[in-house]
């Protein structure tokens, strides 16, 4: 059966060339930890799509401090973990002395209070849906130097979306998609949050639209009854295959999406919960999830 939909792939080609050319680029993010590079500000970094950010419009030397959330690129592993994601350590802060600190959601206002009471310059980027991400590389890019760099990647993200975007509104009907990011409690995102947005781009229908929340937790019964097409599982199980699980679930045999074979596991939740500069790739990947369903039918 042929799919659904063929959009070009231009885009995510386009960014994943410029990515690794940025990457190739930046200075040896190890050398970080002593000092960045002359005449750049220090940046810490309080979440991990910011994190991937930096690295993206190649500021990945001037990066001194990650929370431990951070692990994308594998260079950041060399970066001094300041704190959880959200919750920074304000002895490491004040022990690293950097000249911005970057964050996007912190545990309690109060901790950005006392980050600025520190005498660092604290920053927040509202980074929640795909359209935010262009806008953020570019203040970014005025914060680390790195204009240029930054705003051609906002670009090319601005111009894949807009293909994407257009592709999906000419679609007459949309199969229904089941994210799964956790199963014990089961949870999945509402209307508002990122990986809707990224299943509206792949050209699918998210089934928690339903509920006007950003996350939040369901019942088995809740999913029979929405009877998706498609069930991506977003997380890794210690009992054995996701996939296999889910599809024995007392009741699911009669899901859509577990009757087609179409449940999916083995993903990187990161591209797909994280909104940043992988966007596209984590709508190309979606998007070929739903196209193998379809070919099932």
């Amino acid at each position: 059966m042929k799919s659904f939909w063929k959009p070009s792939e231009t885009g995510v080609f386009l960014l994943l060339a410029y990515t690794l050319f940025i990457s190739g680029c930046a200075k040896n993010p190890k050398d970080s930890i002593v000092q960045s590079a002359p005449g750049k500000p220090t940046i810490v970094s309080l979440a991990p799509s910011i994190t991937e950010m930096i690295y993206a419009i190649g500021a990945g030397d001037q990066l001194v401090g990650r929370t431990s959330a951070c692990d994308w690129p594998s260079e950041v592993n060399e970066v001094a973990v300041v704190g959880a994601f959200g919750r920074p350590s304000l002895e490491t802060l004040a022990a690293i002395s950097p000249d911005i600190v970057i964050d996007t959601d912190l545990a309690e206002e109060t901790i950005g209070n006392k980050i600025t009471d520190l005498g660092i310059n604290r920053k927040n980027l509202a980074i929640r849906i795909p359209e935010d991400i262009p806008p953020a590389l570019r203040k970014l890019g005025r914060m680390t130097g790195k204009s240029f760099q930054a705003d051609s990647l906002a670009e090319v993200v601005e111009k894949g979306l807009a293909e994407y975007r257009a592709l999906s509104d000419t679609l007459t009907s949309r199969p229904k998609v089941y994210m799964e990011i956790w199963d014990d409690p089961l949870w999945t995102g509402g209307k508002s949050s990122y990986v809707s947005a990224l299943v509206t781009y792949a050209g699918g229908e998210n089934i928690g639209d339903a509920v006007e929340k950003e996350y939040f937790e369901l019942s088995p019964e809740w999913v029979i009854s929405r009877n998706p097409d498609v069930i991506a599982c977003m997380y890794m199980s210690k009992q054995g295959d996701v996939a296999v699980q889910v599809a024995s679930r007392p009741g699911w045999e009669h899901v859509t999406a577990v009757k087609n074979g179409s449940v999916f596991d083995n993903l990187d939740n990161s591209i797909f919960l994280r909104p940043g500069p992988r966007v596209l790739e984590g709508i190309v990947q979606l998007r070929k999830l739903i196209e193998q369903s379809a070919d099932t039918k």
